[in-house]
């Protein structure tokens, strides 16, 4: 990808290179983390990720101090981050104009090390990259892409890590457009549906990821797309299943199968046309 020498976000909160401080706890609250379509992490290990994490959490809040400087490729990394998000912003508020979806409100990016705290609760390296809607920010770890590459097999790359930013992008535009709580509305009032609403959420949200990668062709380089496709192959949920358990549970899908994801990435490759994301009437039916 041609990132190089071009516009970076100002909304890019970088918390890397601080710190984990003690915990103070607070009050009980529910919350709701929505992360990124891996189930488990990593290959022996086997360790949980929960693609859809319900959490009972306490109201605790991380401290963090400053603890060291980063390293020149961390900073390399991090102005990457900051020009993916530019692109985002770029392309979602000409789509939002173009199709009279309102003004598009640009999100934070919070990239952290370890631990954070959200408006949705307290996070670990462990829910991998997540949007949480209650305060409209995206949070990345970014040693997850090394996890995705190294343990699960994905093809790695500068883009791999773009398509997955896009894809947490789709939730926010996701959050902006309502469809995200009509979800949720839904679920509750039909447990029997919910998987399959949650696999349409997260469908339309590659789509989305797609769709931005349409309008930011004139960035893209050879072997862009096929190293998206690769993550997104990678953390099918019926990959993902036969890796860790070896065999595969369609009715317990919440993210879409490897051939899903790929499938409406590039349905909004190549038509960079929003109208055409309905996953929900493909997946419903």
């Amino acid at each position: 990808m041609k990132w190089q020498g071009r516009r970076q976000s100002g909304n890019l909160d970088d918390r890397r290179g601080m710190s984990k401080g003690k915990l103070a706890a607070g009050g009980g609250i529910a919350v709701t983390l929505i992360v990124l379509a891996l189930q488990f992490f990593g290959g022996e290990t086997g360790q949980q990720l929960a693609p859809i994490v319900e959490q009972i959490g306490n109201s605790q809040t991380i401290q963090q101090t400053e603890q060291r400087e980063l390293t020149a490729q961390e900073k390399e990394m991090g102005n990457f981050m900051a020009t993916v998000l530019a692109d985002t912003e770029d392309v979602w508020g000409k789509v939002f104009s173009d199709n009279n979806l309102g003004q598009y409100k640009d999100p934070t990016m919070v990239l952290f090390t370890d631990a954070v705290s959200t408006g949705c609760g307290n996070a670990s390296s462990a829910s991998g990259p997540f949007y949480c809607p209650a305060d409209q920010k995206l949070y990345m770890d970014l040693a997850f892409f090394d996890e995705l590459k190294t343990r699960f097999g994905a093809q790695g790359g500068d883009f791999a890590i773009a398509y997955v930013t896009a894809h947490e992008i789709g939730h926010h535009v996701q959050t902006l457009l309502g469809t995200s709580q009509k979800v949720t509305q839904l679920q509750r009032q039909n447990r029997n549906e919910a998987n399959k609403l949650s696999v349409a959420l997260e469908l339309q949200a590659d789509f989305y990821a797609g769709l931005w990668a349409h309008y930011n062709q004139e960035y893209l380089e050879e072997g862009d797309i096929d190293e998206a496709l690769s993550a997104a192959n990678a953390v099918g949920d019926d990959a993902i299943q036969k890796r860790m358990q070896g065999n595969v549970v369609p009715d317990s899908f919440t993210h879409g199968s490897s051939e899903q994801r790929k499938k409406w990435f590039l349905k909004g490759y190549k038509t960079g046309d929003i109208k055409q994301g309905d996953t929900f009437s493909e997946i419903l039916n």
